[in-house]
């Protein structure tokens, strides 16, 4: 299956019910966060979802500076979902889209990606926490936030912003990471799913609704 270039995701109206299909509004965008051992979790998940799946996917991975874009190479090659890194001023579109190094990447309210190399947040930059906070101001109950392996608590201030918003929030569980300590956080701040990479992949899948009408 060849990948499809990235298109314009029409935004749906907030103000559509889901069909009844669900008690949760459709899902408008993804926002995950990994490190420790994040590019194992990303390949696992990612990698249940198809090439014509129509959900952006926004993904902070803490990396050595200089080896993102050789992760995001890696993964391009990986998955059936076209991989790319983020540009500042961009259109929301599907895809699976990366904050370059030392720079943070946010959803703005006007449904554009902006990268923001100045702001410290935390320990980190990119930051997590500031992606999904992002997704919760923009996106709000449509958000979806996944907190994947790694050392610390990034994420899960974000993560609690998209639960408060009435988004979904889902954390890798202890035994499949490779450091439970982001997911561990994650969990205490609400994240109301705990699941395998994989089956993370597949509770994703499940959300694209364009593709099961089809």
């Amino acid at each position: 299956m060849s990948k499809s270039a990235a298109g314009d995701l029409p935004i749906p109206d907030p103000h559509q019910g889901s069909g009844g299909r669900s008690a949760w509004p459709r899902s408008e965008v993804i926002g995950i966060c990994a490190s420790t051992g994040g590019p194992r979790a990303l390949a696992d998940a990612l990698g249940r979802l198809p090439a014509d799946y129509r959900i952006p996917i926004l993904v902070v991975q803490h990396m050595t500076p200089g080896f993102i874009a050789g992760l995001v190479r890696w993964l391009d090659g990986e998955l059936a979902l076209a991989v790319h890194l983020a540009d500042d001023d961009q259109e929301l579109a599907a895809g699976v889209w990366f904050a370059p190094d030392g720079a943070h990447l946010k959803l703005e309210p006007t449904r554009r990606l902006g990268l923001d190399a100045d702001t410290i947040v935390g320990n980190h930059r990119p930051s997590g926490d500031m992606l999904l906070s992002s997704l919760a101001r923009a996106a709000g109950a449509r958000a979806v936030a996944v907190v994947l392996t790694g050392m610390g608590r990034d994420g899960a201030e974000g993560l609690a912003d998209v639960a408060a918003a009435g988004g979904r929030t889902i954390a890798q569980d202890e035994q499949s990471s490779g450091v439970y300590g982001m997911p561990r956080a994650a969990a205490e701040c609400g994240a109301k799913t705990v699941l395998t990479p994989v089956a993370i992949g597949d509770e994703l899948a499940a959300l694209d609704q364009t593709r099961a009408r089809r």
